[in-house]
């Protein structure tokens, strides 16, 4: 298949970002996309903590989850929600950091609630603290496409391999990254990071972000980037909006896992 990645500077305005990666996902398709994944707050990068949760709502009301279902149906695509601030029953009144895969029926075939919050105070970065407004969630998830098993993670999730390591133990053949990395620890981490996962895991790293100044004086990364099993990377979205293109062959992670075989070699140590 050919997948892509989504490169955007999301606003805290929900109606211009729908419609800013709903042009970049139609520019995608007709470049031959059949899977195509957004980027971590894809619907609104929140200027405070009043914004975020005025902008939330229950998933399926979520004006974003509407949208991209009824494009996902329109253009026949396989489509990732990077991830939308949802409201849930059982998050205390918190709310999920809640990616979706949408099949190519526009109906919502999967989602993953972010395990890993960015809690962080880097010298030198921004502070974050991620779960004075979101539930951690609970549940590693994984799912069939008629060209192989997605696995799903959301941005802080990269930094812990043990995820990555489950998903690909119960055959994930690509896993999904989607991400606001911060400027200060993309430029030292986010390639090496994403690399790695594909490298020791033999699978395929699909990772759209977010790129530029947001409000609140927050910086992302961008470098949308897809990668091979080998580690090889086949596209770069570099700083600028727009999206990334490159075939997934599920061949190449089955000759790569069977030549390095590292997923059946792990050990109980002490």
């Amino acid at each position: 298949m050919k997948a892509a990645c989504i490169q955007i500077n999301s606003s805290n305005d929900i109606a211009e970002n729908i419609e800013k990666a709903s042009g970049l996902i139609r520019q995608a398709v007709v470049a031959g996309a059949e899977f195509i994944a957004l980027p971590e707050n894809v619907a609104i990068m929140a200027e405070s903590a009043a914004d975020l949760h005025d902008n939330s709502f229950i998933a399926e009301e979520h004006p974003a989850h509407q949208a991209f279902c009824e494009l996902a149906k329109e253009l026949n695509i396989w489509l990732l929600i990077g991830s939308l601030a949802v409201h849930a029953h059982d998050a205390q009144g918190k709310l999920y950091n809640r990616s979706f895969v949408i099949n190519n029926e526009g109906k919502e075939a999967e989602h993953y609630d972010k395990i890993h919050l960015y809690d962080v105070d880097v010298p030198g970065g921004e502070m974050h603290n991620e779960s004075q407004n979101f539930a951690y969630g609970k549940n590693l998830k994984l799912i069939d496409t008629p060209w192989g098993k997605l696995g799903m993670t959301v941005c802080y999730d990269l930094r812990f391999p043990g995820l990555f390591r489950a998903l690909a133990k119960r055959g994930a053949d690509f896993i999904a990254v989607p991400s606001a990395f911060t400027e200060f620890t993309g430029q030292a981490h986010w390639e090496t990071l994403l690399k790695a996962r594909a490298i020791e895991n033999g699978c395929y790293i699909l990772a759209p972000a977010q790129t530029g100044e947001h409000k609140a004086n927050r910086k992302t990364h961008g470098h949308s980037m897809i990668i091979d099993p080998w580690g090889d990377v086949l596209a770069d979205g570099g700083k600028e909006e727009g999206f990334v293109v490159a075939e997934i062959d599920k061949q190449k992670v089955t000759e790569i896992r069977k030549s390095l075989p590292s997923l059946q070699h792990d050990r109980e140590f002490e």
